[in-house]
């Protein structure tokens, strides 16, 4: 019986999520002959270790909640649930740059990383997923005790609205009109006036390699 459920709780993730695969999804069996499914690869020491192909889609439902167990910088994190651990990229926003090891990061970048932690880090959130983004991150909009924390960055002027293309389906009305409101009341980075570039701006400028 044990056996039966440790293969069939799996197959129920896979039921159970919203997502959309357009990238490697790893399946593994760990010390324990526990399977897993995740977006980022595991550890060689892992076996059994299978790449799903991108005809996999997976579907999670809006109420499935998951933990967040670390907040990367103002726009990533990392979240578990069920059998799950996936990195987020938080869709239709673009945070300040924290920088690398040996550069100093953008102006507001450690408040908005920090900010982003006191939000969400070891708390439950939801997600609504618009798929797989760069680095095989999954695009998402997060949700803590029914606060649109995307949306919530944006408001307090610690993210502005990504400029690339964004994902169909997705609204970005409200981010716009949330950015155009701390831009001009000057919240957040937009205080930096005619200095503030943007994250995308500060990268061509700055590359990390």
């Amino acid at each position: 019986m044990k056996k039966f459920i440790r293969y069939l709780i799996p197959g129920l993730v896979l039921l159970l999520l919203a997502i959309q695969v357009s990238s490697d999804v790893f399946v593994w069996t760990d010390e324990d002959g526990f399977k897993h499914f995740s977006n980022i690869a595991p550890s060689p020491e892992a076996d059994d270790v299978r790449i799903l192909g991108k005809e996999i889609q997976t579907q999670i439902s809006d109420d499935r909640s998951f933990r967040v167990l670390k907040v990367y910088d103002g726009d990533s994190l990392l979240v578990k649930g069920l059998d799950l651990t996936l990195k987020i990229r938080m869709v239709g926003i673009d945070a300040p740059e924290t920088g690398g090891r040996s550069k100093p990061g953008q102006p507001y970048s450690k408040k908005a990383h920090l900010y982003l932690r006191r939000l969400v880090k070891d708390r439950s959130v939801t997600l609504k997923s618009y798929g797989l983004g760069g680095y095989n991150r999954i695009l998402a909009e997060v949700f803590s005790g029914g606060t649109n924390v995307n949306l919530e960055m944006v408001k307090t002027g610690l993210a502005e609205v990504y400029q690339g293309r964004k994902p169909k389906h997705f609204d970005a009305a409200p981010y716009v009109a949330a950015q155009t409101r701390a831009r001009n009341n000057r919240i957040g980075m937009w205080s930096l006036g005619s200095r503030y570039k943007s994250p995308g701006q500060w990268r061509k400028e700055n590359p990390r390699n």
